[in-house]
């Protein structure tokens, strides 16, 4: 058995939901029988993220039935990065699980995942597999799951599944928004925390539909582009940045060593060719990558002092 977090808890599991009146008693029902099967403390916490239907009402009924239920309300849809956020910042428990509200999860592999993490690991995803859910669903996700895999060096096959578990200090490292609730493997990776992956049960939707529609799968794209340069040049901009001015820079000056070696063998006027504004233009543009990448390695110098760019697995003597 792990250590306990504050007040003595185990295990908490976060779950935000987004009209799921139907769903979430089942899942409170479900989560009772498997957590308390494992003779841990345990806290059930429901993060509404703006329901428009009576899921708060249901969640309201199941706090005054059992303390161990906690629910954090927002004033509108701020989406599931923001609600995981919260309920990461809330979490008491020493191991923090994250699952969907709408019963597609299964809590009967709540303790497949703490096997996982009694091997070491520090954070345990899930695999939905096989999946239930329509083809137009499926293909991008294929596409995407691919895709984020060869970019980031993370082998996992399903990195929308919501069904994880997290040792308590991988959540209280990693900082979630916009849409970024995808990428908490990449982002404890990029940590140097262990992350593994096992298959899920997943089951057909019963209640409600699907809050997830094509547009998350082009945002998710641009998400994966944020993560990939807080991982390799949040403290060090001006490694990206010095190699775009490089290519900039060096490419106007040949243009430009080529047209002052016409004009000095004599072989026509130059200030007319569209070829000088070019190489003007990216000579200026490299100098101005060169400004951008120095102004933001002061910024993360002055900020270097409040947040450290490391991880600590442990320490001994202190």
């Amino acid at each position: 058995m792990q250590n306990s977090g504050e007040d003595g808890v185990d295990i908490t599991v976060v779950v935000p939901v987004l009209n799921e009146e139907q769903s979430v008693a089942l899942l409170y029902q479900e989560l009772l029988s498997v957590l308390g099967a494992t003779g841990q403390v345990f806290e059930l916490l429901f993060v509404d993220d703006g329901s428009t239907d009576g899921t708060y009402a249901v969640l309201e009924r199941l706090h005054q039935q059992d303390a161990r239920v906690k629910v954090i309300r927002f004033r509108r849809n701020f989406g599931k990065s923001a609600a995981l956020a919260a309920g990461f910042e809330a979490a008491a428990g020493e191991v923090v699980f994250t699952m969907d509200g709408d019963l597609q999860d299964s809590p009967a592999e709540i303790p497949r995942f703490l096997a996982q993490l009694a091997e070491g690991y520090d954070l345990v995803s899930g695999w939905k597999y096989p999946r239930h859910d329509p083809l137009g669903k499926t293909l991008p996700s294929r596409l995407f799951n691919w895709t984020v895999a060869m970019t980031t060096g993370v082998k996992l096959h399903d990195f929308n599944c919501g069904f994880k578990a997290y040792r308590r200090e991988v959540v209280k490292e990693i900082r979630l928004y916009g849409e970024l609730h995808r990428y908490t493997p990449i982002l404890a990776y990029q940590r140097g925390f262990r992350v593994t992956e096992i298959k899920v049960a997943h089951r057909p939707r019963k209640y409600g539909r699907s809050k997830y529609g094509f547009r998350r799968f082009a945002r998710g794209f641009f998400d994966l582009l944020t993560v990939l340069f807080l991982g390799a040049y949040t403290w060090r901009p001006l490694h990206m940045f010095g190699w775009a001015g490089i290519g900039a820079f060096s490419l106007g000056f040949l243009i430009n060593l080529y047209l002052a070696i016409l004009w000095f063998t004599g072989r026509g006027p130059i200030g007319n060719r569209p070829l000088l504004t070019l190489g003007v233009l990216l000579m200026t543009v490299g100098m101005q990558f060169f400004s951008i990448g120095l102004l933001a390695e002061m910024i993360t110098h002055g900020q270097a002092g409040q947040q450290a760019s490391y991880s600590v697995r442990n320490r001994l003597g202190e």
